[in-house]
């Protein structure tokens, strides 16, 4: 593990300063097809981006590969469980094909990914809270997460997808989310606490199908129904323990069906998009008040992605965009009822380094009233109120396909007042956290 952050950290000191003192210079060559976009393949000579042609020789069967690294460094300077230095990393490999080009089948693509998962978790061992610092946490381990063939008919307006999916690969997503690191940003608390085994979401995929339907540039609905458990019951509590490598493929618990409708829009040259959706999770749920058992869950929500300012140039991509969510579900039965999030990203400040992105935002996961209640019955002495989080994250992006990212966290109530494991009375909460860390990614 040393020998890894020593590594790591020589990177980042490396690449910092390259961002500091003017930006890399990359060996500009022409990309082969066969190459993703963006990937440091294209700042590299021919031999190392496209080893014996073999990368271009497939991209002109329909076939393109990548593999993708994330490293990164955090630790609590105040607050939290304890103050320790925590590194993981994930190393993503993927595949995609057009099947039209490989064997002549029209409008039919495949796609599958899998990780290398190394580390450890700062969140779940430094902090306890809800809103994992990074959401590339996951328990160490090598595991398939999608593996899917997709289908478009009717001049691309309408596809199918098929195989195993993830509905953060796809709902309840945010624009301005991107920018960050914290796991909430993707996949919100709301639904990794209130769908079983937090739902076919990173680290675990599911078996499902997905109808997409774009009658026009501007509207997008979608509608997907999903094996909704993706570990089913097991001795161990944790889904990952249950579903080791994400080869489970479960189809026999009860459905998750999901539901979003996307408009997109230009108000005096702004562009924004708005989504509406919902979710309706099958199965039986404890009520938390009542303990009896309760036919299926469901929640709603809402999401804003607007530009409010384009910076000079002509490049609608570059500006300051304001972005939002707010998801709501039953207190009766889940633990988290309300979350929201808002914050403005800045991309593009410097006509220098154009793709650079500033994020600043607030999310706010709320403990419902059912759950303090039965707090207070059972007579236990730290009650939940709400966990808040503010971030602020700067991407600097080195050349096309390797970005720098420093980062600072800071969490209002961590765990929702998630008792102090070193309290021998149990008395006391975590202390309010500020955590500060650095990642650097890598696309190949």
């Amino acid at each position: 593990m040393r020998c890894l952050r020593d590594v790591h950290s020589s990177v980042v000191a490396v690449s910092l300063s390259i961002a500091v003192f003017g930006g890399a210079q990359a060996i500009a060559e022409e990309a082969p097809p066969g190459i993703p976009d963006p990937s440091i393949a294209t700042s590299l000579p021919s031999a190392v981006a496209d080893p014996a042609g073999v990368r271009s020789a497939l991209g002109r069967r329909g076939i393109t590969f990548g593999v993708n690294y994330i490293g990164e460094v955090f630790g609590t300077v105040s607050g939290g469980i304890n103050h320790n230095g925590y590194y993981d990393g994930r190393l993503e490999a993927y595949v995609s094909a057009d099947m039209e080009r490989l064997i002549g089948w029209k409008g039919l693509s495949f796609f599958a990914n899998g990780y290398q998962i190394h580390g450890e978790s700062i969140s779940g061992e430094g902090l306890g809270v809800l809103m994992p610092v990074s959401f590339i946490e996951a328990n160490p381990g090598t595991r398939l997460f999608e593996a899917w063939f997709e289908q478009r008919l009717l001049d691309d307006k309408l596809s199918i997808r098929f195989g195993q999916l993830a509905a953060d690969s796809e709902f309840i997503l945010s624009d301005g989310g991107g920018a960050f690191i914290n796991g909430t940003w993707g996949w919100p608390s709301i639904t990794a606490e209130a769908m079983p085994n937090g739902g076919p979401a990173y680290p675990l995929a599911t078996p499902g199908v997905r109808v997409a339907f774009t009658p026009n540039d501007q509207l997008t609905l979608m509608a997907t129904v999903y094996n909704g458990d993706p570990a089913g019951p097991c001795e161990s509590d944790d889904a990952q323990v249950c579903n080791k490598h994400g080869l489970n493929f479960r189809v026999t618990d009860p459905a998750l069906t999901m539901f979003e409708g996307a408009y997109s829009y230009s108000l005096g040259g702004l562009h924004g998009t708005v989504k509406l959706g919902g979710w309706h999770n099958e199965g039986e749920f404890e009520g938390l008040l009542s303990g009896s058992v309760l036919n299926n869950d469901h929640g709603l929500y809402a999401i804003l992605d607007q530009m409010i300012y384009a910076f000079q140039g002509g490049d609608d991509r570059k500006g300051i965009s304001f972005f939002g969510r707010v998801i709501g579900a039953p207190e009766d039965r889940n633990l988290v009822d309300m979350y929201w999030e808002a914050g403005l990203t800045f991309t593009g400040m410097m006509a220098s380094r154009p793709n650079d992105i500033l994020g600043i935002g607030f999310a706010y996961t709320d403990i419902s009233d059912d759950a303090r209640a039965k707090q207070v019955a059972d007579g236990e002495a730290v009650i939940m109120s709400y966990e808040a989080l503010i971030e602020l994250s700067y991407t600097a992006e080195i050349v096309p396909g390797f970005t720098v990212q420093p980062d600072f966290q800071y969490f209002w109530n961590p765990g929702s007042n998630v008792v102090d494991p070193d309290d021998p009375t149990g008395t006391t909460p975590v202390k309010d956290a500020a955590v500060i860390g650095i990642r650097s990614t890598i696309n190949y």
